[in-house]
């Protein structure tokens, strides 16, 4: 099966800044991955080159089969992006950019498939009231209706909840779910690492314009089998046996780093036989977040 989005040897500079430094990616068709990395590892700068917006220097990257250089044109209409930035034009209603981007695509008698989209993502209300006057939060609503106002089968989602309320979150991935379930490809980008663990099924960590992990949400978290203990005491003092194990301290609570769960045993024998008294303690996975930092800071 041909992949949703095929990157290989993608390169990239402004100036002296090396934003891409040869890329290898594959996406399958009805993935949803996520493609994390830290301000300026080059996420932005890489959906730039799907879409289209800005060329390669060397490379290539197809989208479903199609070059995005040679084959823009049904490469960009088999791409949906929903942009970080705030990007609209003020003079327009909400329902009138929906019915400007359809026919960018030349589409026809959309009106049915952009009511839905103006029910789905909660701005049936707001469908005839001019961008200038929404809210940060309806205007990202727009965006992802103007993303996807085309049906595309691939959809790019660039930091889409970035400073938005709970109840977008809420709403803009229960609708992404369920495309996904109907077989949309998504690509999301997210500082929002607990969305990205579980939405996302594979993962690739970006840094400095060079991919430095790939793999799948799982395997990525098995990576690291080291759990954490949270304990609070009545004092300030640990058991000297449990010094080595420490993590953080923060006045009475400590941070222990175990092994596994079976180290858990020997630490509260320790507790015990010293008489601490303990006031609270709790056992923590790891999560995506801990595998991010400790990646990007090896890396």
């Amino acid at each position: 099966m041909t992949p949703a989005v095929s990157i290989r040897g993608a390169q990239k500079r402004f100036g002296a800044v090396h934003a891409l430094r040869g890329v290898d990616l594959d996406i399958e068709q009805g993935e949803f991955f996520a493609l994390l990395g830290p301000n300026g590892a080059g996420k932005t700068t890489l959906i730039s080159l799907l879409a289209g917006l800005t060329r390669p220097d060397g490379g290539s990257l197809q989208v479903l089969g199609h070059d995005v250089v040679k084959d823009y044109r049904q490469a960009r209409r088999m791409l949906g992006v929903v942009p970080q930035e705030l990007v609209f034009d003020p003079f327009f209603t909400a329902r009138e950019m929906l019915q400007i981007q359809s026919g960018y695509f030349g589409l026809r008698h959309n009106d049915a498939w952009i009511d839905e989209l103006l029910q789905r993502l909660h701005l049936s209300d707001k469908a005839n009231a001019n961008m200038r006057a929404l809210s940060g939060g309806m205007k990202r609503r727009v965006l992802v209706a103007q993303a996807l106002v085309h049906k595309p089968p691939v959809i790019v989602l660039d930091e889409p909840t970035a400073g938005v309320d709970v109840e977008l979150r809420q709403v803009l991935w229960a609708f992404i779910r369920e495309l996904n379930s109907q077989g949309h490809t998504i690509l999301l980008t997210t500082h929002y690492l607990e969305e990205a663990e579980s939405l996302c099924k594979r993962v690739a960590m970006l840094k400095q314009g060079q991919i430095v992990a790939l793999d799948t949400t799982d395997n990525l978290l098995a990576r690291f089998h080291a759990k954490r203990l949270h304990v609070t005491l009545e004092g300030e003092s640990l058991p000297q046996a449990l010094r080595a194990l420490v993590l953080s301290q923060d006045k009475n609570k400590f941070v222990l780093n175990l092994s596994d769960y079976f180290a858990l045993e020997p630490v509260t024998q320790e507790l015990r036989k010293a008489g601490a008294n303990v006031l609270e303690m709790e056992l923590v996975q790891p999560d995506l977040e801990e595998v991010f930092v400790t990646i990007m800071r090896d890396q």
